[in-house]
């Protein structure tokens, strides 16, 4: 399932959630509710806004599978695909 950040209008807290993409979340009482998260002194109807990250799937074999791809400095990357090397 897609990986999708939220962030209330009413206190700023940006939180993670899952869920499948027909699915929209518009409260921060739904986004505490599927977050698992406690909701505190926040109203359950204060509005909440969906980021533009794009919606990440995540699954077993890109949990960690691959190791970051150093930084470029114009030195040259492995495989000389960045065309700066």
């Amino acid at each position: 399932m897609p990986t999708y950040d939220y962030r209330c209008e009413a206190n700023g807290r940006v939180l993670e959630v899952n869920h499948r993409m027909s699915e929209e979340v518009r409260t921060w009482g739904e986004l505490c509710d599927k977050a698992g998260a406690d909701p505190g002194d926040t109203p359950a109807d204060a509005p909440v806004t969906r980021m533009a990250t794009g919606g990440n799937l995540i699954t077993g074999s890109s949990k960690g599978g691959m190791p970051p791809m150093p930084p470029c400095g114009g030195g040259g990357c492995p495989g000389g695909m960045c065309g700066l090397g």
